[in-house]
Parts: C-alpha cells; sequence; structure tokens
C-alpha cells in the first residue's frame, strides 16, 4: 500500500484545525520511505506558517536519545547497565546512603531508581550545569527506595547525562550532535536556543479548550541542565529518522553504525510495567522507551511536553512503520488520538485504545482501603469520600515547592476498583487517571501523572 501524502495532508489539515492546534508536522516512515507534512502556523502572533524544516520543542522525547548514547557507551565496553551508578559517577549520590549505593545505570534508564522527576534546578547556562545539577541532587530525597516499583524520574535521565559527559569527556550536548545527529544526517535537530535560531521555531500556545489559543509568555521553561531529560528541539522528520536507525538494528541510511543489534533489543526490551497505562498510552517501559500492545500489535516511543509544544512518537516494528508529531498547542490530544489511530490502523493494523475518560456507569468500588494521605518529597496528595461512592483528590506541592501551583482537587470517577478517572486534566487530556497500586514490598502508593506516591496514613 503507497501512502496517499495528499490526502493525509488533508486529513491533518482538517484535525489541526477541528482541534484548534495552531501547528502540527507530521512525518511518517512507511515502506522505507519517510513522508513529511506540515499544517498551520509557529507562532499565531507572526503568522509564520509550519513548513517540514520548522523544529519544536519535543520534552521529555530527549530521554530516548539519551539512552541511545548510554547504550553506545555499553557497546564501546565503557559501561555496564548493571554496574551501580556511584561506581561509574563518585559525583552521584542521596541522602540515603544505602540506596546511593544500590541504584543501577538500568534502573534510572527503566525509571525503578526511585529518583523524583520534580527537582527543575537551574544551574545556569555553562558547561558545567549538569554537573552541578547532579550536585545539588545529592541533597533531593528519594520518591521511593530503588527497584520498589515504576514511577517516572527525569532526574535519573540528566544524571545519565553527566554519566555521558564523563565518559565520553565532551558536554551532553556535543556528544549527542557527535554520535547521533551528525553520523545520522539529522539537521534538524539540535538542544540549545542559539543553535535553534537558524530555524523555523514553533513557539507554544495556551488557552481555554475549544478555542484558538493565544501565544504563551515563555519559549521554554526548562534550564539547560535539564536538557538529558527534557529538550531536544527537533523537526519531526528528523525524529522519524532517529527512530529509522532503531527500526534497522542500530545501522544509519549510509550503512553506518551506530548502535549494536542487541543494544537495540535492550532498548526494547521489557522492563517493568506501568500501573499508569494512560498518561502516555504505555503498558510497560524498557530502557529508554514506553513500550506498547494493542491487541496484540508491539510498539515503543515516547512522548513529551515543553509550555504546551507536545511530541509523539509510535513505532510498530513488524511494519516497519514509525510515526512522528509534533504540535504546538490547543487540543492537541485530541489531534493525536485520531491521527494516529486512522493511520495505525491502515498502516499497521495496530488498533489503539480508546482515550481515558470516566465511564458512563461507574462501578461500585470499596474506598476504604485507598483513603488517606500519601506523601513524597513536594508532593501530598489526599483522597478523602466525596459522596455517591466517589472519592476527592487533593494534589498539592509542600515544602520548597509551594510555589509551583496552588493546589488541584477534583473529584474522581471509578473506572476500576484501583483506576479513577479525576475531573481535571495535567496534560491536555478531559480527565488525569490517579491509580492506586503496590509497590514491590506490598505497601500501597498512588500513581498520578506516573509519578509513584506512598501511602503515609
Amino acid at each position: 500500500m503507497s501512502f496517499d501524502i495528499a490526502r493525509w495532508q488533508t486529513r491533518l489539515d482538517e484535525l489541526r484545525a477541528a482541534h484548534h492546534v495552531p501547528g502540527a508536522s507530521l512525518a511518517v516512515l512507511e515502506g522505507g520511505i519517510i513522508h513529511e507534512l506540515a499544517s498551520g502556523v509557529l507562532h499565531r502572533g507572526t503568522g509564520v506558517e509550519v513548513t517540514t524544516d520548522s523544529v519544536f520543542l519535543a520534552g521529555s522525547l530527549a530521554k530516548p536519545y539519551t539512552a541511545t548514547l548510554i547504550m553506545q557507551l555499553v557497546d564501546a565496553g565503557h559501561l555496564d547497565l548493571d554496574a551501580a551508578v556511584v561506581d561509574v559517577l563518585p559525583e552521584f549520590a542521596t541522602p540515603d546512603p544505602a540506596a546511593t549505593k544500590a541504584i543501577t545505570i538500568r534502573q534510572l534508564l527503566s525509571h525503578t531508581g526511585g529518583v523524583t522527576n520534580d527537582f527543575m534546578y537551574d544551574s545556569g547556562r555553562g558547561d558545567d550545569c549538569i554537573a552541578e545539577y547532579v550536585q545539588a541532587a545529592r541533597e533531593v530525597p528519594l520518591d521511593l527506595p530503588p527497584g520498589r516499583a515504576f514511577s517516572y524520574g527525569s532526574l535519573g535521565y540528566v544524571v545519565l547525562g553527566r554519566v555521558i559527559e564523563v565518559l565520553t569527556g565532551k558536554t551532553w550536548d556535543q556528544a549527542l550532535k557527535d554520535m547521533l545527529f551528525t553520523p545520522l544526517g539529522l539537521e534538524h535537530s539540535m538542544t540549545l536556543p542559539e543553535e535553534a535560531l537558524r530555524f523555523r521555531v514553533a513557539m507554544g500556545h495556551m488557552g481555554e479548550p475549544g478555542r484558538d489559543p493565544e501565544p504563551a509568555p515563555v519559549w521554554d521553561m526548562m534550564p539547560r541542565s535539564t536538557s538529558p531529560a527534557a529538550r531536544v528541539i527537533v523537526s519531526a522528520g528528523d525524529v522519524a529518522r532517529f527512530a529509522e536507525m532503531h527500526l534497522d538494528g542500530g545501522l544509519a541510511p549510509d550503512g553506518t553504525r551506530i548502535l549494536s543489534a542487541d543494544a537495540v533489543a535492550v532498548m526494547q526490551h521489557h522492563e517493568v510495567e506501568t500501573p499508569d497505562k494512560w498518561t502516555v498510552s504505555a503498558d510497560a517501559w524498557g530502557s529508554g522507551w514506553t513500550l506498547h500492545n494493542w491487541n496484540g500489535v508491539f510498539g515503543f516511543g515516547h512522548d513529551g511536553s515543553a509550555v504546551t509544544q507536545h511530541s509523539y512518537l509510535r513505532v510498530i516494528p513488524h511494519a516497519g512503520v514509525a510515526i512522528a508529531l509534533l504540535t504546538n498547542g490547543g487540543g492537541f490530544v485530541r489531534l493525536y488520538d485520531t491521527l494516529f489511530r486512522e493511520l495505525l490502523a491502515e498502516l499497521t493494523g495496530a488498533q489503539m485504545p480508546p482515550l481515558f475518560a470516566a465511564p458512563a456507569t461507574p462501578p461500585v468500588v470499596d474506598l476504604a482501603p485507598l483513603l488517606g494521605e500519601y506523601e513524597r518529597e513536594g508532593v501530598r496528595t489526599t483522597i478523602t469520600p466525596s459522596g455517591h461512592g466517589r472519592a476527592h483528590i487533593r494534589y498539592e506541592f509542600t515544602g520548597s515547592m509551594a510555589h509551583l501551583s496552588p493546589p488541584l482537587e477534583a473529584d474522581m470517577v471509578p473506572v476500576s476498583d484501583t483506576v479513577f478517572a479525576a475531573e481535571f486534566g495535567l496534560g491536555g487530556e478531559d480527565y488525569t487517571p490517579v491509580v492506586f497500586s503496590t509497590m514491590t514490598d506490598g505497601s500501597p502508593c498512588v500513581y498520578v501523572s506516573m509519578r509513584a506516591t506512598p501511602k503515609t496514613a
């Protein structure tokens, strides 16, 4: 089946307009060919149109790039995934000495090291910023003991960025350029804002659902120090080219070996289940990739967000298909869901699960075991009854993080005995999944935005 680029261009235009997304860029790898499409504007204030060579902030899509660099170091014999981080990086530490000795490289890759996602330390713009971040992170408490459960933790990827710097003798930015961008010919991929100024750059937009949003007050809030976890600036076509290397067993288009086939397989290997299977549509996690199982069709990918710019990558190995979508605000979740559902069904036969939502007829759930307080450093989650078989969530930042946001509160609709739909959206959705689970020692925890918070009362 040949890819009908005109038909999909029309569909992209229709869906983008219907969901008030100012601009979007789409790349589809199918049949060994990358098809690139663009729609809308980069900035509603200037009216500059999106083109296929436009670049967007891709947020946490940086993580698979950092993981790929780590696997290149494993291939070169410089690193063992099961080595303790502190053995490779003596400057790494946590307030818990036993945990510091136990956390491994593999655990940081798979979000099982217990480190937090909520440490956005700005150590400046210097080339030592990641080293300074890791030094400051020595005082940051763990969210939970290492190996106890999956819990999304960007701090771990910044630490991995520092491992890359120490083992290569380069900044993370330069290592990424030398080891991936240049050999793959990714001419529209970068990490620094001053590099992005050479290109047509997307601006994020904010506003009420169902209306055209306005340009955001800032372009990016992430400090340079968090880049290994949270900043690559890319075109959709370059994201597809990066995915193509992983589909081709680690080979660049010219035959240059970027990764060994074994390393490619390790990144896609199932490491841990994710109790929250909705926030990024992941059933499990590998070493850098989210893993998906859609009615027996395996896939991998990752999502990212940065001040209302959102990125999506889905890869279906058996079909040789990769789809990358970059957006800059508006109803991006609905655009992604409809467009990817149609593309994946036609090109791969995969049937995406429905968007997370509250059921029309909620089940009757025993709330008693779930009620109480759940707490980790900087975040307290309180679950109380609200009547009519529902529970109420209060999600608040505490301590040094109290300034980040007012508390979020909402009633929760039961989806199952352990999954609830909170009536607020944290990432553009109508509902946020709140998932109650247990850690490997049997102790209870709750997941909001893929972060595990232990029950304390």
